[in-house]
């Protein structure tokens, strides 16, 4: 039988428990089942183990809004995120392009405490901005000028006052504009911008910045002033087909920080 999360298991060592784990665009979606099974076999195996957990956002492939949390899909994933806090984990939630529609109910069911975008935290002596990503790639000007509708109080409002059904249809057909659109543009538009990475970095202070959206998982090292500043990108997660893709960043309790893979391999790259 197909294993749909190779490495789950390999990847767990004798060490201590991580300070934070950090994960973004699962996209878990209910035709994606061996990818879901991956997530919820994270939960249990690993990410009960870590003080925090950060969802970095794109954990569902799209969200019509929390009147959607009683299918018997998402109902699931709930239980599985309330569950993983019960046993003490401290679980947070910053928003991504596909999911920002998640609410006050999904926090209330699940037990998640929801984040802005961007956040700073200060954790084992290292000042952390964490992000989705989405808001740095401003050189993609189409997107971001309906990001910038879409995450308007008023436009929000008024979507979420259609029906379910209605709302499940209009985005099934921005998702398929999308993917029609993203045809036409080149990976460097649809990645980070260097002056909005920059930028970011010097409003935070920080030095590690920790994001997803790009699907381009990598460490980047930059040098301002003097000073090193390191951005960690995440993987997108996809264990559909025999080479499962997907990973997390660990945080450790000196302040290293660990990249696992879904092949069971591991590497500490900070």
């Amino acid at each position: 039988m197909h294993d749909p999360n190779p490495g789950l298991k390999a990847t767990k060592k004798a060490q201590s428990k991580p300070v934070a784990l950090f994960v973004s665009d699962v996209h878990l979606q209910a035709s994606m089942p061996r990818t879901t099974q991956a997530f919820l076999d994270f939960l249990k195996r690993h990410a009960v183990d870590a003080q925090q957990l950060y969802l970095l956002g794109d954990l569902f492939e799209y969200w019509a809004g929390d009147d959607d949390l009683g299918s018997s899909y998402t109902k699931q994933i709930v239980d599985a995120l309330r569950t993983t806090g019960e046993a003490g984990v401290k679980i947070f939630w910053i928003a991504g392009n596909r999911d920002f529609l998640v609410g006050a109910e999904f926090a209330l069911a699940t037990g998640v405490t929801l984040l802005p975008d961007p956040t700073v935290e200060t954790l084992c002596g290292r000042r952390i901005v964490l992000t989705h990503g989405d808001a740095l790639c401003t050189d993609d000007y189409d997107y971001m000028a309906f990001r910038n509708q879409v995450r308007t109080p008023g436009w929000q409002t008024q979507f979420l006052a259609m029906p379910l059904a209605q709302r499940k249809a209009i985005i099934e057909g921005l998702r398929n504009g999308s993917r029609e659109a993203q045809r036409g543009k080149s990976y460097d538009i649809m990645d980070v911008n260097a002056g909005a990475t920059a930028a970011l970095f010097d409003a935070t202070v920080a030095t590690v910045m920790i994001h997803g959206h790009t699907h381009r998982p990598a460490c980047h090292e930059y040098s301002s002033d003097g000073q090193l500043r390191l951005r960690y990108v995440l993987p997108d997660w996809d264990c559909e087909a025999n080479a499962a893709r997907g990973g997390w960043l660990a945080l450790n309790a000196d302040g290293s920080i660990t990249h696992f893979r879904f092949d069971g391999s591991s590497q500490t790259v900070s």
